[in-house]
């Protein structure tokens, strides 16, 4: 079976395109730029640098691949980003939607659409896939427009919605909270971590096996797939120090309020999982279980 996934050079998009050749699949990666993967070698892997607001050179593509399945994984992310270039992110994340499930329309039969906690307003805490919408920043309010468009998709489609995404990059480096907070308390510095922002963070690996388990039951409708553990960005830092042996007193806690960012953040998201559970099979790990995953084993994240 043949599958295109965009946003294929993104922190989502490694980890899936990996897990899919490991089973089989034939995967036409989609991206800006040169590809920053390695899977050249493999019969079963394309790469097309593309910019999915490219109506005309997505559709060449797609005709010429005429992939089964679609996993739409680029979006313009970085929330400050978003609120200062809204023309640009609205482009990119909500007319660029629009595009590939055009071509999906027409060539595909099942279109996956990866979204964030934060189309949510962050009032209510803990949602599930029927809680009412409503987002504090331009970001949210792209990646609501997406799913709109989504939803009045043609050809059967999932949206899958995840919360603070965090792992090692499998090619190239990225920047999380997991990674500042080691390197800042090994140098003994001390650092502010926001208290009041509830989250349930997913590990980069459970949210790739997620998405292939949408795939493989060819489940439709809206998913949520993150971690198990409500935890503030705070209390992260703080079971990060203790996995290391690091001095937590070095932590400091704070609130929002106390950050002048562009983009206003939601306080309470994290999500209820119990429909994944159940009609997908997912099963993540503990908060601890993907520290481990990262730093004990990290050597199994790579190629």
């Amino acid at each position: 079976m043949k599958i295109i996934v965009t946003g294929a050079n993104g922190f989502l998009g490694q980890h899936l395109i990996k897990l899919l050749l490991g089973k089989d699949y034939t995967v036409i990666a989609c991206s800006r730029g040169a590809s920053r993967l390695s899977f050249a070698g493999s019969a079963q892997y394309r790469y097309y640098s593309v910019d999915i607001t490219d109506r005309m050179a997505l559709h060449e593509i797609m005709s010429r691949e005429k992939p089964a399945i679609v996993i739409h994984t680029a979006a313009m992310t970085r929330v400050d980003d978003c609120e200062l270039e809204q023309e640009t992110s609205y482009g990119v994340n909500t007319l660029g939607t629009s595009h590939i499930l055009d071509c999906a329309q027409q060539y595909s039969n099942h279109f996956i659409h990866i979204s964030t906690d934060f189309v949510f307003d962050g009032e209510k805490g803990n949602y599930s896939e029927d809680d009412a919408l409503g987002s504090v920043n331009w970001y949210g309010f792209t990646k609501i427009e997406a799913e709109q468009i989504v939803k009045q998709g043609k050809i059967p489609w999932a949206i899958v919605r995840t919360c603070l995404v965090y792992g090692n990059a499998l090619y190239g480096t990225r920047n999380n909270i997991i990674s500042w907070v080691k390197e800042k308390l090994e140098k003994n510095e001390r650092i502010k971590v926001v208290d009041d922002q509830l989250r349930t963070p997913t590990y980069i690996q459970d949210l790739a096996k997620g998405v292939v388990q949408v795939v493989e039951k060819k489940a439709c409708g809206i998913f949520h797939i993150s971690g198990k553990n409500i935890l503030t960005p705070c209390a992260m830092a703080i079971r990060t120090a203790d996995f290391f042996s690091l001095d937590k007193s070095l932590i400091e806690r704070t609130d929002a309020s106390n950050f002048i960012e562009p983009a206003k953040r939601p306080l309470k998201t994290g999500f209820v999982i119990d429909k994944a559970r159940k009609e997908l099979g997912y099963e993540p790990l503990s908060f601890e279980e993907g520290l481990e995953k990262m730093f004990g084993t990290r050597n199994a994240e790579r190629l």
